[in-house]
């Protein structure tokens, strides 16, 4: 199944201009690199979607860290995994 998952953007490593960015998102500790080219508003602190290693909207932290708590619960988590670990 392909969903989206919330994570807190932490730092915003690449930027050519104000449209074309890259940052660091942390899903529960784990960090992920993703393009933020689909949210120019997004900013370090924000909460944003995150699909197929794109961000595709901001989105409120409460919403997020629900969404993101009952993902865990579903076991659904398992495209985080990095796959050198297992």
């Amino acid at each position: 199944m392909c969903l989206s998952i919330p994570g807190k953007l932490i730092a915003i490593t690449k930027e050519l201009d104000e449209i074309f960015r890259v940052g660091k998102v942390s899903f529960d500790g784990i960090i992920k690199e993703v393009s933020l080219t689909l949210v120019p508003e997004a900013k370090v602190g924000d909460y944003v979607m995150v699909h197929v290693g794109a961000a595709i909207s901001v989105v409120d932290e409460e919403e997020a860290k629900k969404t993101f708590d009952l993902l865990k619960q579903l076991g659904e988590l398992h495209d985080l995994e990095d796959p050198q670990i297992n």
